[in-house]
């Protein structure tokens, strides 16, 4: 057989069982988290036609799909993201209960140029509300989020709202309309990151507004929450954005969330289908890495898969990110192995009472590893103190006849003999 170079494609990568273990760990929690407010686990076939993805992400996410014929000449697409195979999902399933409550936690595609951060293959981490129109719907996923931060143990974060109502009145207020209206909100999005100088300079250079223009987008991004209202005098939908954005205080209010929410009117996320409530959330210890969850209201997309307009809101998790936060901020705990317990194998003929004493602690739910062969114990502890094992048991043919073995704290060198019957309330002890 030829001999073949161990490589992988750029911009995808290996996760290790160090870095797997306390990921799973966080993402068990999420889950956890999301079926507590009475989500539902969905899943969906990575692949989906080509045209239920394009044109659902603008021009330029069109542009990084993984699109290929496959075998039998399907136009076919790897999926984006989590959202529109959830619309694609509705769309195929009318009869779902409404509110139609579901999680999604599954890796997307995007052929984008890798970078810091930046991968063509990540996982997305997904709660969406489809058939309400109801704020509380919104207000819901914001709680969502911060009962995920809180479980994760982050106390200092942000949840930062705006309404897409609001911003297609100001692009009214500027005559500004069609493709060039996305292009003036993927600009204004970047001001928390580039600043206003360099903001201002790039709506004139690239969006081609004028300077009164300009002073309009800046005069609107400064207003306080009860000032809206009057600055949409002239616009409803203006006005009906302002109207929503105080409902949604509100409701945080009422959730016991209002403290961590905060008005940004810069927030216009990139996606075309937004068209109500968005939002991002910030760590506040760790704003560089970016916003770690993300989304809004999008009531017209599952529409396009049927013609029925169905009311929808959702939030996204982004898991690297997030990971990679709890990491820097000491709220990850490093894992080498899962294993709670090595059971040694003193000889053949010990074998047999450590494949049975094994079974006993996997039945009561300890984690429990045989070492796989038989030989000194000294390797085999070294086996253990590799792989961050914190306890072996030694079950030798002295032991075994009087019904004990013998408990070794691999940490701290102590050990202890207990009886076979014992065994498990002993590991509970400690």
């Amino acid at each position: 057989m030829a001999t073949v170079e161990a490589r992988i494609l750029r911009g995808f990568r290996d996760y290790l069982p160090d870095v797997m273990l306390p990921r799973q760990r966080m993402l068990d929690r999420v889950a956890s988290v999301f079926e507590s407010f009475g989500f539902a686990p969905l899943s969906t076939p990575a692949l989906e036609y080509a045209d239920i993805l394009l044109g659902k992400y603008g021009d330029e996410g069109d542009k990084l799909l993984y699109r290929f014929f496959d075998n039998g000449e399907r136009d076919i697409a790897l999926r984006y993201d989590l959202t529109v195979p959830l619309a694609r999902v509705v769309g195929m399933n009318r009869d779902l209960v409404k509110p139609f409550k579901r999680y999604h936690i599954a890796p997307v595609w995007r052929a984008e140029t890798p970078g810091r951060g930046r991968f063509r293959e990540f996982t997305q981490c997904d709660v969406d509300i489809v058939g309400s129109e109801s704020l509380m719907a919104d207000a819901e996923c914001l709680a969502v989020g911060a009962a995920v931060l809180r479980a994760l143990g982050v106390e200092r974060f942000e949840l930062r709202v705006n309404n897409r109502k609001l911003l297609t009145g100001l692009l009214e207020r500027v005559s500004v309309s069609g493709a060039a209206a996305l292009g003036v909100l993927r600009t204004v999005d970047k001001l928390p990151k580039i600043g206003e100088d360099k903001t201002r300079e790039l709506l004139q250079s690239e969006n081609k507004l004028d300077a009164a223009a300009c002073d309009a987008i800046f005069a609107f991004l400064k207003l306080a929450p009860d000032e809206l209202a009057s600055f949409f005098a002239d616009s409803e939908i203006g006005r009906k954005g302002a109207a929503e954005l105080a409902e949604l205080l509100a409701l945080a209010e009422s959730l016991g969330i209002r403290d961590r929410v905060a008005v940004d009117l810069s927030i216009a996320r990139g996606l075309d289908y937004y068209t109500g409530t968005i939002y991002e959330t910030f760590l506040l210890d760790l704003e560089s890495i970016g916003s770690v969850m993300s989304g809004g209201r999008y009531d017209d997309m599952i529409g396009m898969f049927g013609g029925e307009s169905i009311p929808s809101v959702g939030i996204s998790l982004g898991v690297d990110r997030l990971f990679f936060g709890l990491q820097e901020l000491g709220l990850v705990t490093p894992q080498v192995s899962p294993t709670q317990v090595l059971v040694t194998v003193f000889d053949e003929n010990t074998r047999k009472h450590a494949y049975d004493i094994a079974t006993q602690l996997r039945a009561a739910g300890v984690r429990t590893e045989v070492f796989l062969g038989t030989g000194k114990l000294k390797k085999q502890f070294q086996y253990a103190d590799r792989k961050q094992i914190p306890t072996a048991i030694v079950a030798g043919p002295d032991e075994l006849a009087r019904g004990e073995v013998t408990v070794k704290d691999l940490k701290t060198g102590t050990q202890q003999t207990v009886t076979i019957d014992g065994l498990v309330a002993a590991l509970a002890r400690g």
